[in-house]
Order: structure tokens, then sequence, then C-alpha cells
């Protein structure tokens, strides 16, 4: 939103996030929010802060480090009609509670016939930035939307995150819903400028499958989610300086994928670059270069691809910074295209 009203407040994403998450509670008493630390400590990355103040321990619940426990909970009680959202402390930790996930939550509408629905919301922090190691600092957010049963959620912005949680604990299928640390606004991880933005006090609903077009371009697409909207913002900003002018596409939901403003996009500048956090092999680069030729090969000139090569995310800040694309990468990227 270009201008901030008498109804709208400047909030950092977690406080954006914690918005809708109360304001859902308060309408309807069946949400509630379980995981690791997320009462008492308000959540590692700030994800409910807040929240324990206002309703009791049976709504905001700490639970055992037993991520299949309280995963398998979130689906019974999703199946028996509660809307639970779980939090993973970290996307890392999915694994342990993989048949929950994968073969549960996403599978059993498919596996009752359509007899039940699972609208539960499983949270978790992504990415890297901040040399937590190889462990604590993946996206993943591929491996979820490879399965299908789930609809799977990226935020950048405050705003667009309290829409899309709206959006999200309202939803009657599993949604998986991915917040970056580093977008959160916490003391010790600040953020990038640009993720704290004005957000409307009262609900309102972001769709699936919209992506946002943050910066018109007539020269080159970026596509890319995530922190990397931002990482994208700068690199254009600067390009711009020197006469080419990029339009940044925050694609914001992976499940459902909305190819068509990515595809209007290249069409309009004929050049496109993803970018993005996540492995680069089998991932998203390859899924939404791979969608734009399949509708037609000719709009596009000139395809690349930014992503963390197919090795576990270092520990040493300087390795990692390797890694990880960044603004310079982008530039880099672009300015090798025949503009």
């Amino acid at each position: 939103m270009s201008q901030q009203t008498a109804t709208e407040r400047q909030l950092k994403m977690s406080r954006a996030m914690v918005s809708a998450v109360a304001h859902e509670m308060r309408e309807d008493e069946e949400v509630f929010y379980m995981g690791e630390d997320v009462a008492d400590y308000g959540g590692i990355f700030d994800s409910t802060d807040g929240l324990l103040n206002e309703f009791d321990r049976d709504r905001i619940m700490d639970v055992p480090i037993s991520e299949t426990a309280y995963i398998g909970a979130a689906v019974g009680a999703a199946m028996e009609g509660m809307r639970p959202i779980a939090e993973l402390m970290f996307v890392d930790f999915f694994g342990v509670g993989m048949d929950q996930i994968y073969n549960l939550m996403a599978k059993n509408t498919y596996m009752s016939g359509g007899n039940t629905s699972v609208p539960m919301v499983l949270t978790a922090g992504i990415g890297g930035t901040y040399n937590d190691a190889a462990q604590h600092s993946q996206t993943l957010y591929a491996t979820f939307s490879h399965l299908p049963g789930m609809k799977v959620v990226v935020p950048s912005t405050a705003y667009d995150a309290k829409g899309l949680m709206h959006n999200a604990i309202r939803d009657n299928d599993p949604v998986v819903y991915l917040f970056h640390k580093r977008l959160m606004g916490i003391d010790w991880l600040p953020a990038p400028e640009g993720a704290k933005t004005a957000v409307p006090e009262a609900d309102y609903l972001l769709p699936f499958g919209e992506a946002d077009v943050k910066r018109d371009g007539e020269d080159v697409t970026i596509v890319t989610l995530g922190l990397h909207v931002h990482r994208a913002l700068e690199a254009a900003n600067q390009l711009s300086d020197n006469g080419i002018e990029a339009e940044v596409v925050d694609l914001r939901t992976l499940v459902p994928l909305d190819e068509e403003t990515v595809i209007s996009s290249v069409k309009k500048t004929g050049n496109l670059l993803v970018v993005d956090e996540d492995y680069q092999s089998y991932g998203v680069t390859g899924e939404v270069i791979s969608r734009v030729v399949e509708h037609d090969p000719t709009v596009v000139d000139n395809i690349d691809r930014l992503a963390i090569p197919d090795v576990p995310i270092p520990f040493a800040r300087s390795m990692e910074n390797e890694v990880l694309p960044d603004v310079e990468d982008i530039i880099a990227s672009i300015r090798d295209m025949d503009l």
C-alpha cells in the first residue's frame, strides 16, 4: 500500500502475522496455535509474541520437542473440525514429522474420498544469512511444493504476511506458511527496510495464486520470493542508474503458482532472471523457467537463474555469503544478458 491511513499501522512482519492470528482466534474458538516455545517465549522469531497474554494455554500451546507428535495431533484436530496452526521452529526439522506432513496432512482429504478436510496451517521459519549452518538455514519450500495436497505461501512484506495468514487460517485445505527469519524484524536479526509496511487494522484476505509486481520495468523480469524480493529491488534500483529497468515479480505463493503474471511480465520485457534461496536442482528456478518456455519459447530472449548450489549451507559467514545469491550476483547476471 502506497500511503498509510488512519486505519493502518506500520508493522514488522512478525507483528502483522500475530495481528492476523489474534483476529482469527477471536473470531473462531476452534483456532489454536501449537509449537515449541510459542507460549511463554513468544516464538523464537516473534511469530506468537504477545498471544499468550490474550489467550490461555489451551489455545497457545507449548509442546514437547516431538514434531511427529504435535503435527500428528494438529492433523487429527483439523479433521475433527478445529483449525490448528502448528509451528516448526525451523523448516529444516520437517523431516522428523515427514510422515505426518506428507502422508497425513497432505493426503487425508484425497485418501478419504473427500469425506474429510484438513484445515490446518503449518508455519516454519526459513532461510539463512545469519550463520546458523546446514541444519538451520534452508528454505525447502520447493520440497513442499513438489507434493500434491498442500498450498505453499512465502510472504515478503508485513502487508502480504497478514493478508496471506488470514487466508491460510480460513482455508479448508492444508497450508504451509513459510516466513523468512530475516524478514520478521526481530531485534537481533535486522530486516531489510522494505519488509516493514503499512498494514490495515481490519482483517483482509490476499488470495493464493496471485503474484505481486513489486516494481515495474521494461527491460528484464526478475521473478523471486521471500528475502530475495528485497535483494532484487535493491539490484533493480542500482541497475536503473545505468539505464536498465527491471520488473520485480514477487510470487508470494508457490502452490498455486501465478503463471499468468510471470508470463505477462516476460512477454513485456523479453528477458527473465529467476532468483531463489532454495537449492538449484529440481527447484523453483527450473519450474518457473519451464512454465514460461512451455507456454511460448519465443517470448524470451535471455534466461538465467540464481539459486543456492547443491551443497549444504556453510556455517562460516564468508562461505555462506558465497553460496547465497546477493544483490551483486543479481546485477552481474542481468548485465551478462544481451539487453
